[in-house]
């Protein structure tokens, strides 16, 4: 039996959406000697502006070796934290529509924890972020699916993979995996079989949900592994529409139809090729 393969045309374009550069120019975002994130250059002038609630010197414009950059001063998480509840109280952009309560970690380049941030700010200051994504297959074969709730701020109606999410500061890849496994699908790892990392996707690309000033940055983990057939998935945590079983024919044509993430298509892309 011929395998179905992805059209290249699609492939090259999902490539493409997975690496574009942001809508407008950005700046570095940085922090003593390292660079966490980008802006852009006047995202900040609400909550700087005279008369605003941020301290002139927690938050500098500055012209730095390769142009224009905005300091953080003070200790990391604490001054983020600041500059976030300002953004917030501002209602600049939408970060009052993605406060989340929940601390990201703030990474240098070799992956070293410098502080943690509010999740709902991420985006807008382009700092990077990472994720850990599931792929199921059924013992005939068959891939699990999680269409993402309606009413979610990101992507709302639009497939994933059977489990996707963030990694909190408080959490590494492993403790991610459980906990995100059984808050979206309501699985514990105890019962799936043949659990192992698979590799990893990166995006550079503008925010999905319409925020022109957003830009990801994200690295994913993805993990592949065997749903026996008595274990059923099933949502604990409200973010998820409904689960279903697609054959590799039917799971083609609905990411070549773009009715999936665009991280989820990667990694399944990714699955595909790697199936014998």
């Amino acid at each position: 039996m011929t395998l179905a393969r992805p059209d290249p045309q699609w492939r090259a374009a999902l490539l493409a959406r997975a690496d574009q550069p942001p809508v407008r120019p950005r700046v570095p975002l940085v922090w003593r000697s390292h660079v966490i994130g980008s802006v852009e250059a006047d995202y900040f002038n609400p909550i700087v502006l005279p008369g605003s609630s941020i301290d002139p010197e927690l938050l500098l414009k500055e012209q730095g070796v390769a142009g224009a950059q905005w300091r953080v001063q003070g200790e990391v998480s604490a001054s983020l934290g600041r500059i976030a509840q300002a953004l917030f109280e501002a209602q600049v952009g939408r970060v009052i529509q993605h406060w989340r309560n929940e601390q990201l970690a703030i990474q240098d380049g070799q992956g070293q924890q410098l502080g943690t941030v509010e999740r709902g700010v991420v985006r807008p200051l382009g700092i990077a972020t990472r994720a850990v994504h599931l792929v199921g297959q059924a013992p005939d074969g068959r891939y699990w699916v999680q269409q993402r709730a309606l009413d979610k701020a990101n992507e709302p109606g639009l497939w994933d993979t059977l489990m996707g999410g963030m990694v909190s500061a408080a959490d590494d890849i492993d403790s991610a995996l459980l906990r995100e496994t059984w808050e979206e699908a309501g699985i514990r790892l105890d019962d799936l079989q043949i659990l192992r990392r698979s590799g990893s996707v990166a995006l550079r690309k503008p925010s999905a949900d319409g925020d022109d000033a957003g830009y990801v940055v994200e690295r994913i983990d993805w993990f592949r592994c065997s749903v026996p057939d008595r274990v059923q998935p099933l949502n604990q945590d409200g973010e998820v529409a409904q689960f279903r079983l697609l054959d590799r024919t039917e799971l083609l044509e609905w990411m070549q139809r773009d009715e999936f993430t665009t991280e989820a298509a990667l990694i399944l892309l990714a699955a595909l090729d790697a199936a014998p």
